[in-house]
């Protein structure tokens, strides 16, 4: 069966050679990713993507974002490094991907929606963004023409968590502990940007804006009931000397779970079957792709690949939601 993974990650090698060179206090920022070998090493790759036929993917650069180890006067020009390294390896192999997709430099506003106008003439298929941008809100007007120039190209933009041990739990510490910043952390700041960009009006302002929640949507399908049932009383736990501060929205009562729906999400959720099925019960089957996160498996590329696609094959789907979720949703929302 052929699908399309469209939330894989990469580390292009002249890319990481060139950011730690650049900045050489955050290389430790590169070395984990450059340690799984088909994150790096091409030749890795290709056997790995091998092993699957019928299976292609659009790519995107593993994280550290490019904001967070460069200024605002460097990021522009090692994002479009990246890119044009990413851009290089996808072309040279249309038999493993089908797309790419573009990093930008968050932090630079104006060379963001210069940089995707570019990636766009060399064929990007989306952007990539964080769900804080080093500790700030994506949701702030200031983004504004970034998610602008994404709708006016009809680009997708892919959510991706960030941050680590330095962001504690509670207010009386200074490191997360356990890794909880992972397992728990990151879908919680998944679903936070998620929320902050639904009140803020995203899509009042863009309708037909793609924006696409890795990792199933975070916590956002499982917590249907307590969205829809909590918003209806939306404002009343506010102190009313702060409601129009903390509180105000343009989107109208009682259309808030309808805004959370306009979301796509994708499969990756480390083989967990009952988190598929929960997103696909909550976004639908037009709105969800598959994905798998690789190569972040244990086994370093074939691992998540394998189990996302036997988790889909357990839910026992029709053959017309399973071709639209591994591959049908990905060829309309990313014009493949």
């Amino acid at each position: 069966m052929e699908s399309i993974d469209v939330f894989c990650h990469m580390m292009p090698p002249g890319y990481a050679q060139a950011c730690m060179k650049e900045v050489p206090n955050k290389s430790h920022m590169f070395k984990r990713a450059l340690k799984i070998r088909s994150m790096a090493d091409m030749g890795c790759r290709d056997s790995v993507l091998a092993g699957f036929p019928g299976y292609k993917q659009i790519v995107n650069i593993v994280s550290p974002p490019v904001e967070a180890f460069a200024g605002p006067d460097k990021s522009p020009e090692l994002a479009a490094m990246g890119n044009d390294e990413l851009c290089k390896i996808v072309t040279e192999r249309p038999q493993y991907y089908c797309g790419w997709i573009a990093q930008i430099p968050f932090n630079n506003v104006p060379a963001s929606v210069d940089e995707i106008k570019r990636c766009a003439k060399l064929g990007a298929k989306g952007v990539q963004i964080y769900t804080h941008m080093n500790g700030e809100a994506i949701d702030q007007e200031k983004f504004w023409p970034i998610y602008e120039i994404c709708s006016e190209l009809d680009l997708p933009i892919l959510i991706h968590p960030v941050g680590g041990q330095m962001i504690p739990e509670y207010p009386t510490e200074t490191r997360s502990k356990y890794e909880l910043w992972f397992t728990i952390g990151w879908p919680y700041q998944t679903t936070i940007a998620i929320s902050r960009l639904v009140f803020s009006g995203i899509f009042v302002d863009f309708p037909n804006l793609k924006l696409i929640t890795h990792h199933v949507g975070a916590m956002i399908p499982m917590l249907e009931g307590r969205i829809e049932n909590g918003l209806r009383q939306y404002g009343s736990r506010t102190a009313p000397e702060l409601r129009d501060e903390l509180t105000r929205t343009r989107v109208p009562e009682g259309e808030f779970l309808e805004h959370f729906r306009k979301f796509y999400a994708d499969t990756a959720s480390f083989g967990s079957a009952s988190a598929i099925r929960c997103g696909l019960d909550f976004f639908g089957e037009d709105h969800i792709v598959f994905a798998t996160d690789m190569p972040f498996d244990p086994e370093q590329g074939p691992g998540y690949i394998s189990r996302t696609l036997s988790a889909i094959d357990s839910l026992n789907l029709s053959e017309k939601t399973r071709e639209k979720i591994l591959h049908g949703n990905a060829r309309r929302i990313f014009g493949i």
